[in-house]
């Protein structure tokens, strides 16, 4: 053989090497039924104003942007209890690079920065709401990623069960999450509930803690909904186990609906 011909060869293998750990590495990183990570930001407005502009970033420039950087969908709600003046945001990512890399592609998008001049450069006496929370989770073993409802109701009838689950030590709080992945999961979905996402809470006010959101048509059949699940046998064996007793010491349950510009 000569020294080209194994020059050429030499050449190949190193490029089929090359492919293959590159190969690799994307499956490393994104794995086949990866669990996925969630944002959730909750804006909380003062007055119909912010109420206003807040709408407007999502509809107009934030939610299109996402979706031009492969990601969504997007879920905006709003509370049911109108005291409640918050506009809740629900993004999800694949991983967490693609969570923290998000601000940076936001700004080498030039329709973003076209279409969010405004909010961007709003005056610092005219902010566009009043404070903004933030929450990172991380996805169940058992529910690794998100679903996304079929219901046929108007949105403003539609109930978004937003829940968080906090817990005493971060010992029962893993025993909480381990009691949703043997089967609370499960029973949320042989029921109909539709649920959206089950995450734990990597970052946020209340610590340590979970969250979750189930959907219903409207408040008629979140109530029948539950009261199936509070009479299944299944649901009456796990919580009388002694292994998962006294693992939730604080609930938070927000009604929501999705607006009109919401993906799901």
């Amino acid at each position: 053989m000569n020294n080209k011909l194994l020059l050429l060869l030499g050449s190949l293998i190193l490029v089929l090497a090359s492919c293959k750990s590159e190969s690799q590495a994307e499956a490393a990183e994104k794995p086949a039924g990866a669990r996925e990570y969630y944002q959730l930001r909750v804006y909380h407005f003062a007055n119909p104003d912010q109420e206003r502009m807040l709408d407007q970033y999502f509809e107009d420039a934030f939610i299109p942007a996402f979706h031009r950087a492969d990601l969504g969908p997007v879920g905006v709600f709003k509370a049911h209890d109108r005291s409640d003046s918050s506009l809740y945001v629900l993004l999800r990512f694949p991983s967490l690079k693609d969570c923290s890399q998000l601000n940076a592609n936001l700004e080498k998008d030039s329709a973003f920065l076209e279409k969010a001049k405004d909010w961007i450069h709003v005056p610092h006496d005219q902010p566009p709401y009043a404070r903004m929370e933030s929450y990172i989770l991380h996805a169940f073993k058992g529910t690794p990623t998100m679903q996304e409802p079929e219901l046929e109701s108007a949105r403003s009838d539609r109930v978004y069960e937003l829940r968080s689950y906090e817990s005493a030590t971060e010992k029962l709080h893993e025993l909480k999450v381990e009691m949703f992945d043997q089967g609370e999961s499960r029973l949320f979905l042989d029921l109909g509930f539709q649920p959206v996402f089950f995450g734990k809470v990597l970052s946020g006010p209340q610590m340590p803690n979970l969250m979750y959101m189930t959907t219903h048509a409207d408040s008629s059949a979140q109530k029948r909904n539950w009261d199936a699940f509070r009479n299944h046998p299944e649901w009456d064996r796990m919580k009388n186990m002694e292994r998962y007793q006294n693992t939730v010491s604080h609930i938070d349950i927000f009604l929501l609906y999705p607006t009109e510009y919401s993906d799901y």
